[in-house]
């Protein structure tokens, strides 16, 4: 029996409206079923000189996210759309790096129609997408899109130990899937 004592969320979450209480809200979901929540943070004029953001403060922010990282059990990672029909860039990065590390993966996605569950509809939907004379998707630039019927990129959807989709009319607040991820969580130790 594999036992979790501390889980990583990844995710925009810090950088929401009301991204402070939702942290917050998703930290004590996870006291509430006995784990630590662990996690980047946001900029703090500490981490740089005078408050301004720049290179050092990148810097700290980044070592602070890793050692997060190498010290969980486990990442639950918010892979909703976010800045466009992907994830949000960091959330990418931190599932691969767990992956590295051998740490188990689980992840979510909301959205607010079924139609922007597949990831080839968000691009449409957001980005543009036409069929080419070969049958092939692409986008504006038209760059090939790909169409595997999956919700995220295939190197997220397979890394992930349970991948959930949450139709919600709130995608920037729901946490049904960091629930449903921890009860998945909870399957996985036992």
């Amino acid at each position: 029996m594999r036992r979790f004592n501390s889980i990583y969320l990844s995710g925009p979450d810090l950088f929401l409206p009301d991204g402070e209480a939702l942290y917050h809200r998703k930290r004590e979901m996870c006291e509430a079923v006995g784990l630590t929540a662990v996690g980047p943070r946001k900029p703090t004029p500490e981490d740089g000189s005078a408050g301004r953001a720049g290179e050092l403060q990148a810097r700290v922010l980044y070592t602070d996210a890793l050692q997060a990282l190498r010290g969980a059990d486990a990442v639950v990672a918010n892979l909703t759309p976010w800045r466009g029909p992907n994830c949000q860039p960091a959330a990418a990065f931190e599932m691969g790096f767990a992956s590295a590390l051998g740490k188990p993966v689980f992840a979510y996605m909301n959205v607010e129609d079924e139609a922007e569950a597949e990831y080839l509809g968000r691009v449409e939907a957001i980005l543009g997408a036409e069929v080419d004379g070969a049958g092939v998707w692409r986008d504006p630039d038209g760059s090939e899109i790909e169409d595997l019927e999956l919700p995220e990129n295939l190197m997220l959807w397979a890394e992930a130990r349970r991948f959930y989709i949450i139709v919600t009319p709130d995608p920037l607040a729901d946490a049904t899937g960091l629930a449903l991820c921890l009860d998945a969580l909870k399957l996985y130790a036992d």
